[in-house]
């Protein structure tokens, strides 16, 4: 990912949770809806940009890997996506290749819904003969689609929701977008504040869509040689995207 991470509130509560989950050794449940930021928040608590890449690459060590290493050993965490359908066997195979069992103190699965039953039970005895604290990201009602799985249900020990950006933190996030495009955005002035309200009823706190946006206001101002990002420019570039209904 090359776009620079915004640490919001939400993140720092994700982190928060995390912290949690791996000091009481625990398994933990993440829900939200697609787009608030659960897996940029999940990975970045990992350090998994660096870390996942390393892992993933078979070549030399060299003494530029240290600050890996370094994250890695802050980190204690394995970050993982499993396949769609994917089998039982796939899942032991993935998780048994990660880093040094002895170090982790972490697992975080993300978009869990894709587990089967069998996975589940499968998570559940590693984490009763390892210890290892675990976190499973999915959407709304994920935490009660777990309830299906009584054993594993009775060792949940935290749930966390994970919320769409508020008002504040749409500003602070549009904020930084306005001054990639060299502008700077001031809520006093009419016209940025009718660009707000423009981002703020189409994106509805989705985290992912002012990044999306962004390109396409550029394009927008560019096409029509404008300087001023107003309402108008806004709509003009959600035009372009296949945002869903709004």
């Amino acid at each position: 990912m090359t776009s620079q991470f915004i640490i919001t509130k939400e993140h720092r509560r994700f982190a928060e949770f995390a912290d949690a989950v791996r000091k009481q050794n625990t398994i933990g449940v993440c829900f939200g809806p697609a787009g608030v930021g659960k897996t940029l928040s999940a990975r970045r608590y990992a350090h998994w940009d660096s870390i996942g890449p390393f892992i993933a690459r078979w070549a030399a060590r060299s003494e530029d890997d240290t600050k890996i290493y370094a994250a890695a050993h802050r980190a204690r965490t394995v970050f993982y996506t499993p396949e769609v359908s994917a089998t039982m066997r796939a899942l032991q195979d993935d998780l048994r290749h990660g880093p040094n069992p002895s170090l982790l103190e972490l697992i975080i699965i993300d978009e869990s819904e894709r587990l089967t039953g069998n996975a589940v039970e499968w998570l559940r005895d590693q984490y009763d003969r390892t210890g290892i604290a675990m976190i499973l990201i999915g959407m709304p009602g994920i935490e009660k689609q777990f309830s299906h799985y009584p054993q594993l249900y009775s060792r949940l020990g935290f749930a966390h929701q994970y919320r769409p950006l508020g008002h504040d933190e749409l500003l602070f996030v549009l904020e930084r977008q306005w001054r990639k495009l060299g502008k700077t955005l001031d809520p006093d002035d009419f016209t940025d504040a009718q660009a707000i309200a423009a981002v703020e009823r189409i994106t509805r706190g989705n985290f992912r869509l002012p990044e999306r946006l962004l390109p396409q206001i550029q394009r927008v101002l560019k096409i029509n040689e404008l300087d001023v990002i107003t309402n108008d420019v806004v709509e003009a570039a959600r035009s372009t995207l296949v945002i869903g209904t709004t």
